[in-house]
């Protein structure tokens, strides 16, 4: 890493230490001011569950930096903003002011060249602050929908997108799901249409888009060619294309309808209606045709941050369980005295510390995936030694296991502080909301096992 760039993303303490290889940074107090509400406290981060041993010192700088960020935002902003259904722009300002919505991206774009190990260690301490999904899903699509388009996109559409949304000045959301297709990618309908000029005239429809009310730019997947052209040549896949679009709510044929939604509420999730909807030809990202193999590049990524994500959610959730049952006296003793109490949580904690080693597994393995391609690309070597579907197993697992760690651990500290646990001032309730989202996306537990059992166990494939 680059003097200029440590500096940037590890200058957040007013005091100085020697981190990686014995650079030494000063450190500054970020210039974009905390939530300024009721009184800053209530925060989750302080006590930290988590073993930390056998982390990079990349890993263990990013989780301090990023951490006194979200210590400027107490669970009482995010209470607030979730009851209120309110956008959490201070809080994206915040990360994006010291340049983390760059972490996996090139230094070359203005990024910090780092890998997705970083970027999960990035989501997981953002959740763990008590921020939830919610934090998280406020900048998630601006670290791994930018994956693509950095590796794809031209130097027009680079220059001109990715220095925007790493400063903050612009957000993105990933335009893939459709209500009808659902998971079956292949399947999707929304059509770009090639028009005489060269531009594109996009007609469908596109469901749980996150940030879509607030995002500048769109990573858009549509069809370019007829799907039953596609399906009677035998390549469904080969009909998508892969575009990064402007947002304009000004201009025909784009409407967005806010979803009312279970958790996460502060961050808005939308129906997208295209209708006609014109994009210039210099939207294309990569070769026509060719978007679904595009954006399989990323979602390896993605089911390393969504794990991260989930095991911060379930280590705040723990840690608060923890202490409630060590202060909480019925019957003239703490009730974590009691097996029946302390038990759970113990298999909760064991839990998350086995998933944790799963999903630093997955994401190091994408990134020395990803490092070998590029000296393969350079010449450098021989090709990467790791298969890509030996990273999809990885990453997929660790998803399906970290999503259910946090759902035991979050189900888990409710039930620890009983009726208190119904309480919106206990923070619980909101994270056991949140939770389900790892869950379900941004692929379902059945889907993942439907895969190791298919690509693992060699068993036929059921759907």
């Amino acid at each position: 890493m680059s003097r200029i760039v440590a500096h940037r993303f590890y200058c957040t303490r007013t005091r100085t230490r020697t981190m990686m290889s014995g650079l030494l940074v000063a450190s500054k107090i970020a210039h974009v001011p905390a939530w300024n509400g009721r009184r800053a406290f209530a925060t989750t981060f302080p006590q930290r569950l988590m073993e930390m041993s056998g982390f990079t010192e990349n890993q263990l700088t990013v989780r301090e930096a990023v951490g006194a960020v979200c210590s400027r935002f107490p669970n009482a902003y995010w209470r607030e903003h979730d009851q209120n259904e309110q956008d959490p722009a201070e809080f994206h300002a915040a990360i994006a002011s010291d340049g983390w919505l760059g972490i996996a991206l090139p230094e070359s774009l203005g990024g910090a060249g780092l890998g997705i190990s970083e970027a999960t260690m990035m989501m997981q301490t953002i959740t763990e602050s008590g921020a939830g999904m919610a934090g998280a899903q406020a900048i998630h699509a601006n670290v791994y929908a930018t994956q693509p388009l950095a590796k794809f996109g031209t130097k027009e559409q680079l220059e001109s997108t990715i220095p925007n949304i790493i400063s903050g000045r612009w957000r993105t959301c990933f335009g893939v799901t459709e209500p009808d297709a659902g998971l079956d990618t292949l399947r999707l309908r929304t059509v770009a249409k090639r028009q005489d000029d060269g531009s594109y005239s996009v007609t469908g429809q596109k469901i749980w888009i996150t940030c879509a009310q607030v995002a500048k730019k769109m990573m858009l997947l549509a069809r370019t060619r007829p799907l039953e052209e596609e399906e009677e040549a035998r390549k469904p896949s080969e009909g998508l294309s892969l575009f990064c679009i402007d947002l304009d709510r000004g201009a025909p044929g784009l409407d967005m309808r806010r979803i009312k939604k279970m958790g996460g509420r502060a961050v808005d999730a939308n129906e997208v209606f295209f209708d006609n909807y014109k994009i210039p030809a210099d939207a294309l990202v990569g070769a026509e045709g060719q978007g679904f193999r595009i954006i399989l590049h990323g979602m390896n990524a993605e089911r390393c941050l969504l794990a991260g994500e989930a095991l911060g959610l379930g280590y705040a959730a723990l840690a608060r369980a923890a202490e409630y049952a060590r202060e909480r006296v019925v019957f003239r003793r703490p009730i974590g005295m009691n097996q029946g109490i302390a038990h759970p949580l113990a298999d909760a904690y064991m839990r998350l510390e086995a998933a944790k080693l799963a999903t630093y597994h997955a994401a190091r393995l994408f990134d020395q995936s990803e490092e070998a391609e590029k000296k393969k690309e350079k010449g450098e070597g021989e090709g990467t030694s790791i298969r890509q579907d030996a990273v999809g197993v990885a990453a997929n697992s660790a998803k399906y296991l970290a999503a259910e760690a946090a759902f035991a651990a979050c189900e888990r500290a409710v039930l620890t502080h009983g009726g208190m646990g119904y309480a919106v001032e206990y923070d619980v309730e909101r994270w056991l909301r949140e939770c389900l989202v790892p869950r379900i996306a941004p692929v379902s537990r059945e889907m993942i096992l439907n895969y190791i059992g298919e690509k693992v166990l060699r068993l036929p494939r059921s759907y």
